[in-house]
């Protein structure tokens, strides 16, 4: 029986076909459904997502340009598979502009806003509590993003889109080895800054979750070539 939470489906015909298989491949990328080195098939995804040839190569097209997918010749596509040096530029690129980000949003921040990302911080906390890596993975991008939006930047946070695509798949490893207990969550320490009304500080928090991160990231990659 097939998965039916994969289908694209065809009742919503206020989103073109190709976008609706274009975001649900994105989201199997981001989330690590699809391991790094994992290769994908025309024939595979039209199968897997329901939906014909034109809007999956239209799909795959799109996302070796946002550099989620790598075509390697012969017509194979596959996840990228991240070497220390792609994590170190991660980190470099990520601290960057997420820190500025972070910093721009504390200038911005509503009590509203601030309320939702604690709510979504207690959601993740909750998915930490319980092993639940999915509910980790979902949670920890929805903080980041939702923070993001409202630093009024949407070329950085487009540009922080496409790092998350390079990142999420071995974010996902990083996950299956270790757990959930011992992940990157500094949020407290962002949303304590925020409260105090203390863009540097927020920044400062930002950029040691994401040096955590990277750090666990780089440790399992590391190991991956000594086993080798």
């Amino acid at each position: 029986m097939k998965n039916t939470n994969n289908k694209v489906q065809s009742d919503t015909p206020q989103t073109p076909v190709h976008e609706r298989v274009y975001q649900q491949l994105r989201t199997q990328i981001l989330f690590g459904e699809l391991a790094p080195g994992q290769a994908i098939t025309i024939q595979g995804l039209t199968n897997s997502l329901n939906a014909g040839m034109t809007p999956v190569r239209e799909a795959i097209r799109r996302l070796i340009s946002d550099g989620a997918l790598t075509f390697q010749g012969n017509r194979r596509v596959s996840v990228p598979v991240l070497t220390a040096q792609d994590a170190n530029e991660l980190y470099f690129a990520r601290k960057s502009i997420e820190s500025e980000l972070t910093r721009r949003a504390a200038l911005h921040i509503k009590p509203v806003e601030l309320t939702d990302l604690t709510r979504i911080d207690d959601a993740l906390d909750a998915a930490i509590s319980a092993g639940d890596i999915a509910g980790y993975l979902s949670r920890n991008y929805q903080f980041h993003t939702t923070l993001y939006s409202y630093a009024n930047a949407p070329i950085l946070a487009e540009l922080v889109e496409r790092l998350w695509l390079r990142f999420g798949p071995s974010l996902r490893v990083v996950c299956g080895r270790m757990g959930t207990q011992n992940l990157p969550d500094w949020h407290k320490d962002i949303l304590t800054a925020l409260r105090s009304n203390d863009p540097a500080e927020a920044a400062k928090a930002m950029n040691r979750d994401i040096e955590q991160g990277i750090e666990q990231v780089t440790a399992v990659l590391r190991n991956q070539d000594e086993s080798c």
